[in-house]
Order: structure tokens, then C-alpha cells, then sequence
């Protein structure tokens, strides 16, 4: 199949870039299940985490919470499936150097695999630094110019701030290699974790004084929107691969993913109903411009941007890697980069609303490469061996991953698009 041919430019060879496959807590030897926990959480847990209160505003708190626990459920069958796949492979084929999502795809059907697994990871990571983009100009606008909303040198102050930090992005986004800003997202998750850990407390006091009206659901109509939402808090995939090949008990990788599951869906109900709870129909699609305009308020908002800002180039990573390698032959290719970081930040100034663009990614791509991919691989790999009980589920999830692309994709375009976005 010619797997030896290609996998070179994405899974082994000397002094690799850091890519959507590689975990952020290195660990020599293989990882114990403590240490695998905290890959998966920090793997899975980002920003999507503050649009969560805002979703549950649209959707109602019980379909909320039920969306939410029900995403984590398919997100889990929908890892572990990658992870028999590979297993699959690799005892049937001798395909030992499958290290990525796109490895396999390339392993199961060939460069077109490959190659829809890097539109989508491509896709979904320039996604998600456009959402904080978003994020880092609105809260800065916010925290700094709440007041008046003048335009500043011709700029409103969203604008301002996206391209006060363009510059600074080009110089973070050309470094070649940047596994030494690993540890500032390892800061990230922990000052997120902090972040809402403060917001929660906050909500409790909030809500225990205000009491304000709450709706159980919300309706058939934003249904796809909160899945889109919900899917994007989730997303995590382009991890699990790399994850179980350093855990040094495979047999227990499945039990320790699961918990690790399990905790971030409740953290995330808990977030979400929270912040609902605590300002009703007045949640904002950022939770934390709800806190008002005080000095624990605003050093929580300021600590976020930063941490999302040296996030950034990591999560733009996977990206150059992709985009380097279909147009450089895998060299390093500054004004390239330069040139995505461009189009990342002339996105984020179109889109007004950062839950609503959470959607909008969660929906249109995450779905795909979630859920149709990783059950299209398996299919294909065990069909032989499959019930018929087991193709059904396969099928059936292939079909669910692309209605809720298209249909939360068209709904998420529609709430961006309306005259209230």
C-alpha cells in the first residue's frame, strides 16, 4: 500500500515538528495512567470550556447537560475506535509506525485518506485559533474600552487589539521548532482550570442572591447549534493515537480515556449550568465579561488572553506541518506561515460572536473528523469481522456525523449570519 513511502513525512524521522499528534507532557519511559490522564485532559480541555455557559442559554440546562454527556459518550467509542483500528494494523499488516490520525487514514485508504484527515485537521486547528483570536480582542475590548466603543486610529477596539497581536503572532508563529512552549499550554490548562474554578464560585454567590428564570430546554431549533458547541469542547481526537502508544499499560488505556472522560463531562455540566444558572437569559456568549468590571474580574479575563495567546503557535503547528508538506516538500517556509497567521486573523475579524463560531467548527468539521472518519476507518478495516450489529453501528454513526455537520453547520452560518449575531 505504500505506507513506508509517506508516513516519513508525518510520523518518525529525526527531530520531528511538533504536530496535532504530539503530546504535550513528553515522557521518558512510557507514561503511567496518572501521567496518560493529564495528556488526555490537557489534549481535550481549551477554550471551548467559557462558550459552554452561553449554549446552555440557548439550549435549555437539561438538554444541555444531556448533549454534553451524550458527545462525551460518542467521542469515547469514537477514540477507540482509532485505537482498535491501529491495533487491527498492526497485528494483521505489520503497520508499526502508525503515529497519527493521518497515518492511519493514509494505512486504510491510502493518500486520499491522508489527505481528507489533513483538510479536516487543518480545518479544525486554524478553527480553534481563530476562536481565540476572537476571544483575545473581544475580552480585551471588554476589560479595557467597556466604556466607549469609539474607534481608535479608524479601529474599533476589537480590531485594534487582533492587530496589536498580529505582529507578535508572526514572530511566536516563526519559530521552527517550538516544543519549548509546551509548558506555557501545560500554564494555560492550569490558569484555565483556576479561571473557572473562580467563575464557578462566583456563579454560586450569583445565582443564590438572584435566583433569575431558567428553561429545562430550549427547543428543536438551536438543537444542532448546542451539538456544534458541545462537539467542539470535546474535540480531541488527533491525540488518542499518539496517547495509547506511550501508555505503558495499553491494556488499561480504554478504562483511564474513559475517566478522564467522565471528569471533564461533569466539569464541563458543571461550568455550563453554572453559568447559566447564575445569569439566565443575561449569559453572554463569554461568561467571564459576565463578572462585571472588577479587579478580580479582569486579571482572571487578562490571564486567559495571555495564555491563549502562547497557545496559538502551538495550535497553529499541526497546520504548518500539513500545509508545509503539500506545498514546501516539508520545508520550513516563514512567508507561508506568515500567510496562514494572515487569513487566521482577517477570519477572526469577521465573526462577531465566539460561541457562535464554536459552533460553526464543532459542527462543520469536528463532526467529520470525530465521528465519520474514525468509524469509516473501522469499517473498512474490520469488515470482514464485523456483526451485522457492529457495521449498523459503524454506519449509523458515519450517517449521525454527517447530518450533524450539515445541519448544525447550516444552523451555526444562520445564528452568525442574523441581524442580532
Amino acid at each position: 500500500m505504500g505506507f513506508e513511502n509517506e508516513a516519513s513525512s508525518s510520523s518518525y524521522g529525526l527531530d520531528p515538528l511538533p504536530r496535532e499528534d504530539t503530546p504535550l507532557l513528553k515522557s521518558r519511559p512510557l507514561s503511567s495512567q496518572s501521567k496518560t490522564f493529564a495528556n488526555v485532559f490537557i489534549a481535550i480541555v481549551g477554550a471551548g470550556v467559557l462558550g459552554l455557559p452561553y449554549a446552555f442559554k440557548r439550549t435549555g440546562w437539561v438538554l444541555g447537560s444531556l448533549m454534553l454527556c451524550s458527545v462525551s459518550i460518542l467521542t469515547y467509542h469514537c477514540m477507540m475506535l482509532l485505537v482498535y483500528t491501529r491495533r487491527k494494523l498492526d497485528s494483521v499488516t505489520g503497520f508499526s509506525k502508525i503515529g497519527s490520525f493521518g497515518d492511519l487514514g493514509f494505512a486504510v485508504c491510502g493518500s486520499a485518506g491522508r489527505a481528507a484527515v489533513d483538510v479536516m485537521i487543518v480545518l479544525s486547528q486554524a478553527g480553534f485559533c481563530v476562536s481565540y483570536l476572537i476571544f483575545i480582542s473581544n475580552t480585551l475590548a471588554y476589560v479595557f474600552n467597556s466604556s466607549s466603543s469609539n474607534p481608535i486610529l479608524g479601529l474599533t477596539p476589537k480590531s485594534l487589539y487582533l492587530w496589536g497581536c498580529f505582529p507578535f503572532q508572526l514572530g511566536l508563529n516563526s519559530i521552527p521548532t517550538l516544543t519549548h512552549l509546551a509548558p506555557l499550554s501545560i500554564f494555560a490548562d492550569v490558569v484555565d482550570l483556576g479561571a473557572m474554578g473562580v467563575v464557578m464560585a462566583k456563579d454560586v454567590m450569583i445565582f443564590l442572591e438572584q435566583r433569575p428564570n431558567l428553561r429545562a430546554f430550549g427547543g428543536f431549533s438551536v438543537f444542532f447549534y448546542g451539538m456544534g458547541v458541545a462537539v467542539y469542547a470535546f474535540e480531541g481526537i488527533g491525540m488518542v493515537l499518539p496517547l495509547e502508544s506511550e501508555a505503558k499499560d495499553k491494556d488499561k488505556f480504554g478504562k483511564v480515556l474513559g475517566l478522564s472522560m467522565a471528569f471533564i463531562s461533569l466539569m464541563y455540566g458543571g461550568f455550563g449550568a453554572l453559568g447559566y444558572f447564575a445569569f439566565g437569559e443575561e449569559t453572554k456568549d463569554i461568561i467571564t465579561t459576565n463578572l462585571g468590571q472588577n479587579l478580580v474580574s479582569s486579571l482572571v479575563q487578562i490571564g486567559l488572553c495571555i495564555n491563549l495567546f502562547f497557545t496559538f503557535p502551538l495550535m497553529m503547528n499541526p497546520v504548518y506541518e500539513v500545509v508545509e508538506r503539500r506545498f514546501c516538500d516539508g520545508s520550513y517556509c516563514i512567508w507561508l506561515r506568515w500567510a496562514v497567521v494572515l487569513a487566521v486573523s482577517l477570519v477572526a475579524l469577521m465573526v462577531p460572536n465566539f460561541a457562535d463560531f464554536l459552533s460553526l467548527v464543532g459542527s462543520s468539521v469536528c463532526c467529520v473528523l470525530g465521528f465519520a472518519l474514525p468509524a469509516l476507518f473501522h469499517l473498512i478495516v474490520f469488515k470482514n469481522s464485523l456483526s451485522r450489529k457492529g457495521i449498523a453501528m459503524d454506519v449509523g454513526i458515519m450517517v449521525l456525523g454527517l447530518v450533524f455537520a450539515v445541519s448544525g453547520t447550516y444552523s451555526s452560518l444562520m445564528e452568525i449570519f442574523s441581524p442580532t449575531a
